[in-house]
């Protein structure tokens, strides 16, 4: 094939490149001369005359010399791609001729991406190397040979040797030259495993950066100096292993690193600084530091330092603040050497809040978490300004943390990590499966959609710990119990199934789920339906559920329901709640806050309701308000602090695309007007007492206490006692229950039970049977 392209050198032979020998044994480069020229070695007998490339292995293309140093049957690669390779010394490799040509028609490199370093540290000067004039060289030493990714080679430059790796090809697309318009295109290796490669020619642009990790200084050209090559040069998105947090991950590299990928010149040019501090706040295990450990990983930078934000402190005086300098020293050394062309040093913190706490918020006496938090301050932001530091805090309670350390400047991208949806549940099923399935370990009716479907609320740590519970379930089934335990011998054939998915999702609950067990005690007794109001409500109930699941113009309901002690009114809540089968249902009561200050009450319902607003469909039950508010007649008094929460708590709208139902009850609802907070709700349900003897025989029915026959003589009786014309019956479901079920422990049972109706109505009358 010619070269009419006018764009490099001939186009290499496709004749024999082994001679007939399929197989050689691979030995040391003869010279020191001959590693540096990048080529590797063969007898000329072994080679044919006009070879210039071979593969080894079928994977490893290289650019191939005839030497007579090396002996018949053997090929002499560098010790560079020896290593590139994983090839030993004295082993059988497979070496066949090689036409880039056949494999890729488009196969000159348009743009070569070279990251250079020192190749010993006695090599290491103070000098400044011009990128041009490298270009230039490197363009002359190397022309027409073949370049991959991930290769890497000796550079001879100024007489001193650099380590130059290849970071990034592209190839020139003729196809669009001959159109008149220049392209390059991503090289191609012909399969799916193939390295990215393509042949140097002079016209290619040869673009050197410095490694991170090196103390080399490159001069720039025109354009402007030289980047630092920011990325793995193998780094992947989608091997971060970050299921369900691909969004959040993007906003940050726009962020954090874009501007990190150019030129500092043109940085400076625009006139602002990199982004100094990234915080990462939300719910417990949802990937906040997974997230900030890989995004260490894929910078190249110096090697993360990960610090715990209990252990800077000391008890020693002024030891916290020595050990906050010390973690910033490394990057202020480099800084004042090197300026702008400095690595990134990378600080992790972990629980933030733990040292970072407001200011003026400890009162312990010593000052120590106030001076850490100025120390830091000054750090990042203060008079002697660093620009090669990126600080990742993290911690769940975002309130906490001082002010001053949020602004733009120091830790100014907030990015909250929240539970994952649908989609992202899905991603992180795949993550933690993936070894499974690549061993063939899921049984075939596992559907991870399904999945995803069935883990709402769940965190991605709650979702690996599903993963591990289905896996016990499996594991369980391979074993045997007796007199010794012991392993089934067909261990071998163990696969996970679906219903161990299954028994591993009544194991494994979210904790930003439904508070189940509180609720289900709320109805110990179910729904007595003994009047129309009953299910009215419930009808009502199954409206709001509606309204706030399908409506676009009121994500936020709220709905109080009211009326006298004992008439059903936190049983018919929690019925209205759990039939709503949202993923976050949470219940705030009386009982749940005994012995809370007032600050600890409002920390408490402040966190339900922060909790319910990150999932996407949720219901808050709050039971008994006047006892919530510490309300009292004798007085009277309530908590001013928990009343002002709870107004602005209860007109708080979700965040976009949530939806939130709120139901609380109370018996004075009178009260709760002159407090203003009637105001605060939607809408409100009347729940009224028994009233009827018809509804008392429908809820001695339910109870199934007494015989029919009973029923009916206790009815009779109270009818001809005449309480319910005169107005003197009216008790609650609740103490109807309970003295159904105490007059049915006594030998009397219908005389009983009519006196203790006839006490608890008041009329005065003595009854008459």
């Amino acid at each position: 094939m010619s070269n009419n392209s006018g764009y490099g050198s001939p186009s290499p032979s496709t004749s024999s490149a082994a001679g007939g020998r399929g197989v050689l044994r691979v030995a040391k480069s003869p010279n020191e001369a001959l590693a540096r020229t990048n080529c590797v070695c063969m007898n000329p007998r072994d080679l044919d005359p006009n070879a210039r490339f071979i593969t080894i292995e079928d994977h490893f293309a290289f650019t191939v010399r005839p030497c007579e140093e090396v002996a018949p049957g053997t090929i002499a690669p560098t010790a560079f791609h020896r290593k590139y390779a994983s090839l030993s010394v004295n082993q059988d490799v497979r070496v066949r001729p090689f036409d880039p040509f056949m494999e890729n028609p488009n196969c000159y490199l348009g743009t070569l991406t070279l990251q250079v370093s020192f190749l010993r540290k006695s090599f290491e000067s103070s000098e400044s190397y011009d990128i041009a004039e490298m270009q230039q060289i490197f363009l002359n030493s190397f022309d027409g040979q073949i370049f991959a990714e991930g290769q890497t080679l000796t550079f001879d430059f100024h007489a001193t040797d650099l380590l130059v790796e290849v970071v990034g090809t592209n190839l020139v697309d003729f196809d669009s030259l001959a159109g008149g318009a220049a392209a390059a295109a991503p090289a191609q290796g012909g399969g799916a495993n193939r390295p990215r490669r393509g042949l140097l020619m002079k016209q290619t642009n040869v673009q050197f950066t410095k490694a991170a990790d090196s103390s080399i200084r490159l001069k720039g050209d025109k354009k402007g100096s030289a980047p630092n090559a920011l990325l793995q040069s193998n780094f992947n998105f989608e091997e971060l292993g970050i299921g369900g947090l691909g969004s959040e991950f993007s906003h940050i590299f726009r962020r954090a690193f874009a501007s990190r990928i150019f030129p500092p010149s043109i940085v400076e040019k625009l006139g602002i600084q990199h982004v100094k501090g990234i915080l990462l706040y939300g719910p417990p295990g949802t990937g906040k530091t997974l997230m900030a450990r890989q995004i260490g990983k894929m910078l190249n930078s110096q090697e993360p330092l990960i610090v715990n934000g209990p252990e800077i402190l000391n008890k020693y005086v002024g030891q916290s603040e020595e050990n906050v300098r010390k973690l910033f020293a490394p990057a202020e050394a480099e800084y004042k050497a090197r300026g702008e062309e400095s690595s990134l040093h990378i600080i992790i913190f972990d629980e933030l809040d733990a040292v970072c706490k407001q200011r003026g918020s400890k009162n312990d006496g010593t000052g120590v978490g106030d001076s850490v938090v100025n120390q830091l301050l000054s750090k990042m932001d203060g008079v002697d300004q660093l620009n090669n530091i990126l600080i990742i805090g993290m911690t769940n309670r975002l309130d906490m943390i001082d002010e001053a350390l949020l602004r733009p400047g120091r830790l100014e991208i907030h990015m909250e990590i929240n539970l994952p949806d649908e989609n992202g549940r899905l991603e992180i099923l795949n993550v933690h499966t993936s070894r499974m399935r690549g061993h063939n370990l899921l049984e075939s009716d596992v559907d991870l959609r399904e999945l995803a479907s069935l883990t709402k609320n769940f965190s991605g740590a709650e979702i690996a710990g599903l993963i591990k519970s289905a896996s016990s379930f499996s594991f369980n089934r391979h074993i045997k119990i007796g007199a010794n335990v012991a392993v089934d011998q067909d261990y071998e054939n163990m696969k996970v199934a679906r219903d161990d998915f299954l028994n591993a999702l009544d194991e494994v609950h979210p904790s930003f789920g439904v508070s189940e067990a509180e609720l289900k005690q709320c109805v110990t007794n179910g729904i007595f339906k003994f009047a129309p109001h009953v299910e009215r409500i419930l009808s009502d109930g199954r409206l709001f559920i509606e309204q706030v699941r399908t409506s676009r113009r009121t994500p936020l309901v709220s709905v109080l329901l009211h009326g006298p002690s004992g008439s059903g009114k936190t049983a018919l809540a929690a019925t209205i709640a759990m039939s709503s089968d949202f993923p976050f249902i949470k219940l705030i009561s009386p009982e749940s806050m005994v012995g809370f200050t007032e600050q600890a009450k409002m920390n408490h319902i402040n966190k339900v309701f922060n909790d319910a607003h990150r999932s996407e469909f949720s219901v808050i039950v709050i039971d008994s308000l006047e006892r919530i508010l510490d309300w009292v007649g004798i007085g009277p008094r309530f908590s001013n602090t928990v009343l002002q929460t709870l107004l602005v708590l209860l007109k708080k709208a979700p965040m976009k695309n949530h939806r939130l139902l709120i139901l609380a009850t109370t018996t004075n609802r009178h009260i709760l007007s002159q407090m203003e907070l009637t105001d605060a709700f939607n809408a409100s349900l009347y729940t009224p007492q028994i009233t009827t003897l018809e509804a008392i025989d429908s809820v001695l029915g339910a109870l199934q206490t007494f015989t029919d026959a009973e029923r009916a003589q206790a009815i009779d009786t109270l009818q001809r006692s005449g309480i319910e014309q005169r107005g003197g019956l009216a008790i609650g479901v609740k103490k109807l229950v309970v003295i159904g079920e105490m007059a049915a422990q006594d030998e009397d049972r219908v005389d009983k039970f009519v006196n203790m109706i006839m006490d608890e109505g008041g009329a005065g009358a003595a009854g008459s049977g």
